[in-house]
């Protein structure tokens, strides 16, 4: 483990570690349901998710365009540029009642490495009632920043907490 990273936690049964995963990231496909709910309603539901594996971070999630409720997501302008995954195009995300401002994206032109996610889209799991894995409700990667899933398969420590800016 480089100087300034923290030692990993332990690995139970049934877990990885964060720190074994690649950089720069992986894309690997899910074998999990995934869902998201928001503002009381799933707005969506899949079996042919993708998630992105990247050292130190819990994975990301990104769920096919034809599997998200029709109006669930509206784009929001702007966008940022990670360096592996290419130029993101941010959504709000509406409910029957609610909206949540910027808290989905996706790569509709993403690097030839991760080609698989163009028109993928992620979603910030705090925003949201619930985002789940299987039937296991996934709790947001610390720091507001990164749109990481945690849940009891993952360990840490992961980036986002206090103190991890130099990770």
């Amino acid at each position: 483990m480089p100087a300034g990273h923290p030692d990993p936690d332990p690995v139970g049964p049934g877990q990885e570690s964060v720190w074994d995963y690649p950089r720069p990231p992986r894309l690997e496909p899910v074998p999990e349901r995934l869902r998201v709910v928001f503002d009381g309603v799933v707005i969506a539901d899949t079996v042919r998710g993708f998630r992105v594996l990247e050292t130190s971070h819990p994975p990301t999630y990104y769920l096919p365009p034809g599997d998200i409720a029709p109006g669930a997501i509206v784009p929001a302008g702007a966008g940022s540029v990670c360096e592996w995954k290419g130029r993101a195009a941010y959504f709000d995300v509406v409910g029957p009642r609610r909206r949540a401002s910027r808290v989905a994206w996706a790569y509709p032109n993403p690097t030839r490495a991760f080609a698989g996610l163009a028109g993928h889209v992620a979603f910030y799991a705090g925003p949201m009632d619930a985002c789940l894995v299987g039937e296991e409700r996934a709790t947001p990667q610390p720091g507001g920043f990164y749109g990481g899933w945690i849940t009891r398969r993952v360990v840490g420590p992961f980036k986002g907490e206090p103190g991890t800016m130099g990770w």
